[in-house]
């Protein structure tokens, strides 16, 4: 169906001056100063959503309208990419995944329209936190993430974590612009102690049946995954349920070779991003579905937020209140919070115990 679109510029007055002081991985203080300035957003959408309904598309649209740095000071600020570990002592190849956040950078900028950052803060207007960097340099451990939108994905997120040899992680989610009824880029790679790997590249659906999608989309992915042997592996049960918000062509893998990490992993993954944007590109944007897949969106951030295995990691790392805040405002910032939630449960396990846990998670 090809929907008739309505042209709406929002302007977006913005005055505020925010100070964050952020100690960096080279130990040395940085000062942002961030200064809000008028702009206009502008989106396709129908002229009779209802009020409340374009409000809140437009607060999630807006974010990208004033961005506070350029897509290069978003990684210059710390460093990134960083060409060596938190830990001295290990060679420049400490950086595992570190060749997949480059990669992907450069596809980003070389491919999608209109890239530009957007917030790591959360939204508390009285106490907003910053997680765009966490360290932990007693057990040295420290944390990276950016955020981005284009005019193909309402947010892109990217996060770092190096903490040696003990654990690298690069994690990334791909939020397709409402407009698009497709489902959601995720990508989990991880490394524990140089023995153990684990790897999750998926088209995440947003809804049950693939039908339900603008265009199927697991054909797409089937060619590329039958070429890749060690990345046809299976999910435990322990924590996700992979009937819900995962599909039939997820490349999965539990492996203790490094090398399937550059051949077989590093080509995967790239065929699997290029694959997410062309569909994006062939997709027929439908407006007045913007709502329904918004809420399909919350829906995935709140049942990932609950059942994410590492946040654990990170209260142990960084602080309970910090590791909450990092996962529900940042990480799966659509979702809902719930009292007794996995993430409370998670939040107390030491580090080694979550290595125990999440090599568990994808052995079972």
């Amino acid at each position: 169906m090809k929907a008739q679109h309505l042209l709406l510029a929002l302007p977006v007055a913005q005055s505020f001056t925010t100070t964050v002081h952020h100690t960096s991985f080279v130990s040395r203080n940085v000062e942002q100063v961030i200064r809000g300035r008028s702009s206009t957003a502008v989106w396709d959408t129908e002229a009779d959503i209802d009020v409340v309904t374009r409000d809140k598309i437009a607060s999630l649209l807006q974010q990208a309208s004033a961005p506070a740095l350029t897509v290069e000071e978003s990684e210059e600020i710390y460093g990134m990419p960083w060409k060596s570990s938190i830990d001295s002592s290990l060679e420049e190849d400490a950086m595992l995944y570190m060749p997949f956040w480059e990669w992907q950078m450069q596809f980003m900028k070389e491919n999608l329209t209109n890239l530009r950052t957007i917030s790591t803060c959360s939204e508390d207007s009285e106490n907003p936190v910053d997680f765009s960097y966490k360290e932990n340099s007693k057990k040295g451990a420290r944390i990276v993430s950016t955020c981005y939108a284009s005019d193909e994905y309402r947010k892109i997120r990217m996060t770092y974590y190096d903490a040696g040899d003990n654990t690298q992680v690069f994690n990334s989610v791909w939020y397709p612009n409402p407009k698009y009824n497709l489902p959601v880029l995720g990508i989990d790679l991880l490394s524990f102690n140089q023995k153990k790997y684990l790897a999750i590249v998926d088209f995440q659906p947003i809804h049950e049946n693939e039908e339900d999608h603008a265009l199927p989309f697991e054909e797409h992915l089937k060619p590329i995954k039958e070429k890749y042997d060690s990345l046809k592996g299976r999910m435990s049960s322990k924590f996700y349920d992979e009937t819900q918000f995962f599909s039939q062509e997820m490349l999965f893998a539990r492996f203790e070779d490094e090398s399937i990490v550059n051949k077989d992993l590093f080509p995967a993954f790239q065929e699997y991003v290029q694959t997410h944007l062309k569909l994006v590109r062939e997709t027929e944007p439908v407006s007045e579905e913007m709502p329904f897949i918004l809420e399909r969106q919350k829906a995935y951030d709140t049942y990932s937020a609950q059942r994410d295995p590492a946040t654990g990691l990170f209260a142990a790392m960084f602080g309970e209140e910090w590791a909450d805040g990092f996962v529900y405002d940042f990480l799966f910032a659509l979702s809902s919070k719930k009292e007794e939630s996995k993430q409370e449960v998670a939040a107390s396990i030491a580090p080694q115990q979550y290595l125990l846990e999440t090599t568990m998670y994808f052995s079972m």
